[in-house]
């Protein structure tokens, strides 16, 4: 039991510690339409953005400032390029942010190098708040959560309670009749893609510090990020946010109840043959096979319910 309390634990603060990240694709689709595939590169750069103003005002500076920078750099792709290339369609949006995702990933390597930065919470975060099975919880994995859970609960009050978000929504289905109103729908689009760049770069700093900050770790989430939005259902935040939960629930427990399927099997009343022409396909691990499940479920909820979880169309 104790066990399986620090698997729950983990796997619940690693599920929303991808949802903080999945949230911002998730709002930029739900509200504009458009997949961007750097939004994992913007992750990249909050991270490496967190580590280097922490070098200057510590770690508390870093979580603050990195995130607004990044906010602002999404913004001015939104405005001086996105914009334009919106006019030639859906193809156009995705070749462009395509070709970002590796311009911003050539750009962290030419001034951070390919080694990967020392980037780590400072000694406060990484005290044990509680002990779980022996073993020592650190405060930071609570402090992942609490953050993913605030964003999560503003993100839907500021869309279904406030006057902002009516105006954010409306100007997705009726920007003409929305600009006829006096808004400035543009000014809409350019805001909406800034908050979701900002919560990726919130997402980098916290995960950069947790994980590794190196230039393939946009590369290491970003197709994960595509899959939880996919199954939570295209647009969806609440859809995401289970989502999230259930592939960080699922590989953390394949990891650590590490068992070979051929001991699965046997489990539920199975005699696998571990002589015959299957022999090493039973001997394989869950831990082996862990990345492989968050695709192996997307795969599956395609087959059996296009939409998602909670999306409100088919793919």
């Amino acid at each position: 039991m104790a066990l399986f309390l620090l698997f729950l634990a983990n796997g619940l603060s690693y599920g929303l510690t991808l949802f903080l990240l999945s949230s911002g694709v998730t709002l930029i689709f739900s509200m504009m339409g458009v997949l961007n595939f750097a939004h994992a590169s913007f992750y990249m750069l909050g991270a490496y953005l967190g580590f280097q103003i922490s070098q200057v005002t510590g770690f508390w500076g870093g979580l603050v400032l990195a995130p607004l920078m990044v906010g602002v750099i999404g913004g001015a792709v939104e405005r001086y390029g996105l914009r334009r290339v919106h006019a030639h369609g859906h193809v156009a949006e995705l070749l462009y942010t395509f070709g970002l995702a590796f311009l911003i990933e050539e750009i962290v390597q030419l001034i951070w190098g390919r080694s990967a930065v020392n980037y780590v919470f400072p000694d406060l975060l990484r005290m044990p708040i509680f002990a779980i099975a022996g073993l020592d919880y650190p405060a930071f994995r609570v402090v992942m959560a609490a953050i993913s859970v605030m964003a999560f609960l503003m993100l839907l009050l500021l869309l279904l309670r406030t006057r902002v978000g009516l105006v954010v929504q409306s100007a997705l289905t009726h920007a003409r009749m929305t600009a006829m109103l006096g808004h400035n729908v543009p000014m809409v689009f350019m805001s909406v893609f800034a908050v979701g760049s900002g919560l990726a770069g919130l997402a980098g700093v916290l995960g950069g510090a947790a994980l590794v900050t190196e230039p393939m770790m946009a590369q290491q989430l970003g197709p994960i990020v595509f899959v939880i939005v996919v199954i939570g259902g295209l647009g969806s935040l609440f859809g995401a946010f289970v989502a999230s939960l259930a592939v960080g629930l699922l590989q953390t427990f394949a990891v650590g109840f590490d068992r070979s399927l051929g001991q699965l099997a046997s489990s539920v009343g199975l005699a696998p043959d571990a002589s015959g022409n299957f022999a090493e396909l039973w001997s394989i691990s869950l831990s082996q096979i862990a990345p492989l499940l968050p695709y192996m479920l997307l795969i599956l909820m395609l087959v059996v319910r296009p939409r998602g979880i909670a999306g409100k169309r088919d793919l």
